[in-house]
């Protein structure tokens, strides 16, 4: 069973990796596509995604060809859910950061620096770890029916405050959208985890359990709010806090909650590789956190390890080329001022 959780989790991770760069494709496809288009806007006033843009990357074919891949990385992920601790089935199914952004140099144009690559190497050492260091298998669960209506409660609230900030925030909320789309995806492996009614089967007994209701909410709001954090921020950021999130959380709660552990006298090596992981997903986060580029049009980032300095110069650039295509009158006008203060 061990052996069967590892290989539904490393498809789980292919699955959600394709997922995210075909639908970054189709999102990006809108964007051209709606500022071709005379007079129509791809965000809204206060920089959210616009309806008519979210609808035209629900019909591209890329897109649905992601959308595919989510329901193979959900079939994957909750088969090793149920099989494997879920600080290591999570973990193997945040993989698909590495895939993400392996594919979307091919499909995007994405430049990888040496920063990116040794993140990505962190990633997989530390899944490399986990490995090693979990137990065999998912322990029995013993939690009580009203942690099952607490975790409906909790997925509820964030999905509140995930709409509100992708439509409050625009694109400078992409990352939070992505790391709330992340929560309720773990949120789902949770709830799969301690759904009720499988052995024995009973129907009844699973659309009776609040734990089924919130897999079906937080799988609809989660694919909801990926899809717009997609359309406004860059690939490999969005998902890489994506991952924190849907890793970490079911992590934490499954051990505290749902009595996983690590291989007696390994346990220092499940954290180190639980943190690594996380880590690891951060810096290629803050490394793409840049505005996303849906029209071919920026170019490429610079490598380094001061993101902070390159935003600076790309800020002062535009700051040029601003002052560079203000109106003559303008510039006269402010040429006139410093001489009369002289």
């Amino acid at each position: 069973m061990f052996v069967i959780g590892i290989l539904f989790a490393s498809l789980a991770a292919i699955g959600y990796g394709l997922s995210s760069v075909l639908r970054a494709l189709g999102a990006r496809r809108a964007a051209v596509a709606a500022r071709e288009k005379e007079g129509s806007r791809s965000t809204t006033a206060a920089g959210g995604p616009s309806m008519q843009s979210t609808a035209e990357t629900l019909r591209d074919p890329a897109f649905l060809v992601g959308t595919a891949m989510v329901v193979l990385g959900f079939g994957g992920g909750a088969i090793a859910a149920r099989l494997l601790p879920l600080f290591l089935s999570q973990t193997i199914v945040s993989a698909n950061l590495i895939v993400t952004a392996l594919l979307g140099t091919v499909v995007l144009g994405v430049r990888l620096h040496a920063r990116d690559w040794i993140a990505i190497v962190a990633v997989i050492a530390s899944l490399c770890m986990l490995g090693v260091a979990s137990g065999r298998h998912a322990t029995e669960t013993a939690e009580s029916f009203t942690f099952h209506w607490g975790l409906l409660a909790a997925t509820l609230v964030v999905c509140a405050i995930a709409v509100l900030v992708i439509y409050r925030l625009g694109a400078r909320g992409s990352i939070l959208a992505g790391a709330a789309a992340g929560l309720l995806f773990g949120v789902i492996a949770i709830a799969v985890r301690i759904l009720r009614g499988f052995d024995p089967f009973s129907p009844l007994t699973i659309l009776s359990d609040p734990a089924a209701w919130t897999i079906a909410i937080a799988g609809a709001v989660g694919f909801y709010v990926h899809t717009v954090a997609l359309q406004l921020g860059a690939v490999n950021g969005v998902t890489a806090v994506l991952v924190v999130g849907e890793t970490a959380a079911p992590g934490i709660i499954g051990v505290v909650f749902l009595g996983d552990k690590a291989e007696p006298g390994l346990e220092w090596l499940a954290v180190v590789g639980f943190i690594g992981a996380v880590v690891g997903a951060v810096l290629v986060a803050y490394y793409s956190s840049d505005d996303a580029d849906h029209f071919g049009e920026a170019p490429p980032t610079e490598g380094g390890w001061r993101r902070r300095s390159h935003t600076r110069r790309k800020a002062d650039a535009q700051a040029t080329s601003d002052e560079r295509d203000r109106p003559d009158t303008a510039r006269d006008a402010t040429s006139r001022e410093g001489i009369d203060h002289c």
